[in-house]
């Protein structure tokens, strides 16, 4: 019998072995680094302060006025910066029914509820009552979808947000249904909106459709929808002209906080995730409150801290990140 050579029977084995897998790297961090947290920090602050430019805007122009000029401003900036890009919108004409629904959920209802819940109420409280859409959200995923739903923790976390929206509306509900009990409401259905919208937005990810391509269908949508209500409800024309505090403060929502917010929103997200993006709802309160105090002399009851406490109780219980810390076993030291 000839023997085998042991450097064929190497080679051929080494033919044979599998190839060694190499993992690549995620597409999305767990950690935020610097750039992250950068991101994140100006988006509390864009944010935060769009409660304040939409307090200074609504002073000078009724609330349909100024969500049509803001959604119209913010679609034109968007539509350009397609073109910068050189990139095509790209929706199909079958989305286009979606799509103005989902202008009506994310854009359109809660920039009017919340536009006019301003004329009664403070920057700081709206956007504490702004913070309860996460909390919504948990609600609204577990009854319309079948991938997301409600944990004990989740459970716990709703019980929180609710109890800190009662703390704030609570006691003027009990004082009497006025003005201020029904701004805080449009501000919590505002918020509940934003829920749906989120949930709705689910289906274009599915579709395979570009990020920016649908803001900038549901803003010229947003748009399209506000014109005949501005015009035919509030009829600006018949109003004074707005001082130029009111214009630069529509401008900066459309700009600053509408298409410039979204653009660095989707690229967190891309980068951090959307858990991680979602920490922003609890940065937007204190931002809008200091903003507020500085600027428009706004002052807050200590029930409404009290409820933006509970709040964000109940945004970290959801989130569960501060839970996993407080559980982590300790490193044993070895003697």
């Amino acid at each position: 019998m000839k023997p085998v050579d042991p450097k064929a029977f190497d080679r051929k084995a080494a033919e044979a072995a599998k190839r060694p897998v190499v993992h690549e790297p995620p597409m999305i961090r767990t950690v935020m680094d610097k750039s992250d947290w950068l991101i994140l920090l100006t988006l509390a602050l864009i944010w935060g302060g769009a409660f304040v430019f939409i307090g200074i805007a609504v002073r000078h122009v009724t609330p349909l006025t100024y969500v049509w000029l803001r959604l119209s401003i913010a679609a034109a900036a968007m539509w350009l910066f397609l073109k910068v890009r050189g990139e095509k919108l790209g929706l199909p004409r079958n989305v286009w029914g979606s799509i103005f629904l989902l202008a009506l959920l994310n854009n359109a209802l809660p920039f009017t509820l919340f536009g006019w819940g301003q004329t009664h109420i403070a920057s700081g409280l709206a956007s504490i009552l702004n913070a309860t859409t996460p909390i919504w959200g948990v609600l609204v995923a577990h009854f319309l979808t079948h991938d997301e739903r409600m944990s004990p923790r989740k459970v716990a976390g709703v019980l929180l947000g609710f109890g800190g929206v009662a703390t704030m509306i609570g006691p003027t509900l009990l004082a009497n249904i006025g003005t201020d009990a029904l701004a805080q409401l449009a501000c919590v259905t505002a918020s509940l909106s934003y829920a749906l919208a989120a949930v709705w937005a689910r289906r274009f990810k599915r579709m395979g459709l570009k990020p920016m391509a649908v803001t900038t269908g549901q803003l010229s949508a947003g748009a399209l929808m506000m014109l005949p209500l501005a015009m035919f409800v509030d009829r600006p024309w018949t109003h004074a002209l707005p001082p130029l505090s009111a214009w630069a403060a529509i401008l900066a929502l459309a700009l600053m906080c509408t298409a410039f917010g979204y653009v660095l929103y989707f690229r967190l997200i891309d980068s951090a995730g959307a858990t991680n993006a979602l920490l922003v709802t609890l940065l937007v309160p204190p931002v809008a409150i200091f903003l507020g105090a500085t600027f428009l002399g706004e002052t807050l009851a200590p029930q409404d801290f009290l409820g933006l406490g509970l709040i964000a109780l109940g945004l970290a219980a959801i989130d569960g990140r501060l839970l996993s810390l407080l559980r982590a076993p300790r490193p044993q030291t070895l003697v």
